[in-house]
């Protein structure tokens, strides 16, 4: 069964390697500082520069609704004959909301709160960022239900960085 992994800058290169990672999503603010694994393929890694912020705030880059169009595109274009990797600074925030947003765009039959409920059981601290899955929300046309199960599961335990996880698809 295909599956996403998530997982912290920190943790990328060895998560890389764990599981065999040919294709990759990057949420980070663009800063320079990024450096691809050599094994992801320069064509299937998608680098979405944003803030983990859920409001404007001047001088940081919000997540915008045509991040959440390419992430959906880029996604919809993987062959699944890997696992495809999501990362984000700290593995918590934005790159779990990418995870939750991705799984649900690939089965649209999936259950918003069985999913949500999946993603705290494999991630107690996961706190998907509010922008994206809302955004989200609206762009598949959830009708609320994504924001609704995501509030449900609530903030995630307090850590100072994500660990790294695989979640599969077709959780129900």
């Amino acid at each position: 069964m295909p599956y996403l992994v998530v997982c912290s800058l920190s943790h990328l290169h060895a998560t890389v390697q764990e599981h065999d990672i040919g294709e990759m999503v990057t949420l980070l603010a663009s800063d320079g500082q990024f450096e691809r694994p050599a094994a992801v393929d320069p064509e299937r890694h998608l680098f979405l520069n944003m803030n983990d912020i859920s409001v404007q705030i001047d001088g940081m880059r919000s997540p915008e609704e045509g991040h959440i169009a390419r992430l959906i595109d880029f996604a919809g274009s993987w062959d699944r004959s890997r696992p495809l990797l999501i990362h984000c600074w700290m593995g918590v925030s934005r790159s779990t909301a990418a995870a939750y947003i991705t799984a649900l765009a690939l089965d649209p039959s999936l259950d918003e709160d069985s999913l949500a409920a999946e993603l705290r059981r494999r991630s107690p601290s996961a706190t998907p960022n509010p922008r994206l899955i809302a955004l989200a929300d609206d762009f598949l046309g959830r009708g609320g239900r994504m924001i609704t199960a995501i509030d449900g599961i609530g903030r995630g335990a307090e850590t100072s960085i994500g660990s790294p996880f695989v979640l599969p698809l077709g959780v129900t």
